[in-house]
């Protein structure tokens, strides 16, 4: 069978469309100076991990200065490093080790708001109101009799009013933790430094960015400021009934000039920088983002959000890649990443369950079977990686970890639980520190404990327990990555038309299929040589529930 092994070169500007990307968190990855916190560094030293994987990319979450109101993506210098996650020259030194280990180096960038505590808001907060400081965000009165009321109703993603109002009387605006101001891109000075940051990271070797909150940036500014709609029972906001392209601040038509203007800069590099949305917009929608003359690929979070059925998945997977295909990109697929509960617990939470009330029991209500949800996980990873496109991996989902849902309230640090009012866990069960030995204050992930606790369950998962243990989760991922840049040809797939009910079966170019059980009961399996199975398989050709297989 021929090797379709990816160009990663420099000759190759399309590397990104079949990669396999992996998302790290660094706070949570590996801990090289023993504070307890995740450093690049820690990162550095832990590269080699990433190539016998068998990934094309590491992505990197914000390693910036920060006040971690917000995780890292309350960023306080936009072309800096925390002193506690390192120095410049860590990073340089770590994009260089990736470069020699043939990682592409991908990075975060947070350009819908700053942190309070960047020198711009400092600076308009100190201006007053009407200066040209307060232009480069969003400052409006309030409403009322004495301005007493926010401008709008609103709403912040992490909960309560999106405006914050200052000494002066004035409010402004911030979409998601008060400590995130909203940058107004209507302001020349704004786009000109966020082209400035695009060429600083560029021009140090990076090879692409993911754009958190892509669909955030262009806002209606104009006066009077739009209302939105009520607010639900649950907190949420009801969205109003508008034209596609023309809600006051999420998803409008004016923000892919914005990317079409930064397609020039990615395009002035050899190869052209890639870059992802994060635009949690409905597939038409995203394929505009994802546009070559844009940002070239989008995430499909409707993936991720799909149930464990058959049918949702693969409706799913034949719109997600006909969006991909009338954008000129190609799809994305990711099962977890830092914001949301771990695949491997989250497939396994009863049809209906929400995963925030879940947390919010810690765990318990509806009790989770690890077991069973390890092996619905291996073999939606499995399928995902059987898909045309690009594969956005999440540090520790090749070891198989669970989501911590039982840590204690004192511990957390995720925003959404305060202003929720703690009706909200948040999103610290996936970011608690990696287990890489069996044993230690932190099993591997530094020389003293980490910043979130791991339960002692971790020792089972670490890369030290799994390592050349056949069958183990981390073996499991190794083999299907080397096979898949064997197999690998284009991008597209053939569904099988007379698959049973409740099975997931495509054929792909060079002669080899994938196929998923998600039945009830086992099913026939097709002839063929078996290349890779998510589960053991039973004597006989038969396929278990909830395993995934390769044949040739």
């Amino acid at each position: 069978m021929a090797d379709h092994s990816p160009d990663l070169s420099p000759r190759n500007p399309d590397w990104w469309r079949q990669a396999v990307i992996y998302q790290v968190y660094p706070r949570s990855f590996a801990d090289a100076d023993g504070d307890g916190l995740g450093d690049l560094r820690g990162v550095a030293q832990r590269l080699d991990h990433l190539a016998a994987l068998g990934v094309d990319a590491l992505w990197l979450s914000p390693f910036y200065p920060s006040e971690l109101a917000d995780g890292g993506y309350d960023v306080i210098d936009p072309r800096g490093v925390d002193e506690r996650l390192g120095t410049l020259d860590d990073f340089d030194a770590l994009v260089a080790e990736a470069h020699r280990l043939g990682l592409k180096v991908v990075v975060d960038i947070v350009p819908n708001h700053t942190s309070h505590l960047h020198p711009w808001f400092e600076e308009a907060l100190r201006a007053g109101p009407g200066s040209a400081a307060r232009e480069r965000y969003v400052f409006r009165p309030g409403r009322g009799a004495h301005g007493e009321l926010p401008p709008t109703d609103w709403q912040s993603v992490f909960g309560g009013s999106a405006w914050r109002r200052v000494p002066d009387g004035e409010w402004y605006l911030h979409l998601f933790a008060p400590e995130q101001p909203d940058l107004n891109w209507d302001n020349e000075e704004v786009r000109a430094d966020f082209r400035t940051t695009l060429r600083f990271w560029s021009d140090r070797g990076v090879d692409g960015f993911r754009v958190d909150v892509a669909h955030g940036l262009a806002k209606d500014l104009t006066e009077p400021l739009r209302d939105v709609g009520g607010i639900g029972a649950t907190g949420e906001q009801t969205l109003p009934l508008v034209a596609p392209g023309s809600h006051p601040y999420w998803d409008r038509d004016e923000v892919h000039e914005i990317y079409r203007d930064w397609r020039k800069i990615f395009d002035a590099y050899s190869p052209p920088r890639m870059a992802v949305a994060e635009a949690w917009v409905p597939g038409a929608r995203r394929a505009l983002y994802a546009r070559p003359d844009e940002l070239g690929q989008a995430f499909n979070f409707e993936y991720l959000e799909a149930r464990w059925d058959a049918g949702e998945l693969r409706d799913v997977i034949t719109g997600s890649l006909a969006t991909a295909r009338a954008a000129g990109a190609s799809a994305t697929w990711v099962l977890s990443n830092h914001d949301v509960v771990r695949h491997a617990s989250r497939l396994m939470l009863p049809p209906g369950t929400d995963p925030a009330a879940w947390l919010l029991a810690d765990g318990a209500a509806p009790a989770v079977d690890t077991a069973a949800g390890l092996r619905r996980a291996r073999a939606a990873t499995l399928l995902m990686l059987a898909l045309p496109g690009s594969a956005y991996l999440y540090q520790g989902e090749e070891l198989g970890l669970p989501e911590v849902a039982d840590l204690p309230a004192e511990v957390l640090q995720d925003p959404i639980w305060e202003q929720t009012g703690h009706v909200r866990k948040g999103r610290d069960g996936c970011r608690v520190p990696l287990p890489w030995t069996t044993t230690g204050p932190s099993y591997g992930f530094g020389p003293g404990a980490s910043w979130l606790p791991q339960p002692a369950s971790f020792a089972a998962y670490a890369v030290e327990a799994q390592t050349g243990v056949e069958g183990s989760t981390l073996e499991l991922y190794r083999t299907a990555l080397r096979l898949r840049r064997k197999l690998l040809a284009g991008e597209t797939l053939i569904w099988t038309p007379d698959a049973p009910a409740g099975v997931l079966d495509f054929s792909r170019a060079e002669g080899w299929r994938s196929v998923t059980n998600l039945a009830d009961g086992p099913v026939p399996l097709p002839p063929g040589e078996v290349l890779l199975s998510s589960a053991p398989l039973p004597e006989g050709r038969a396929l278990p529930p909830d395993t995934t297989v390769w044949l040739a």
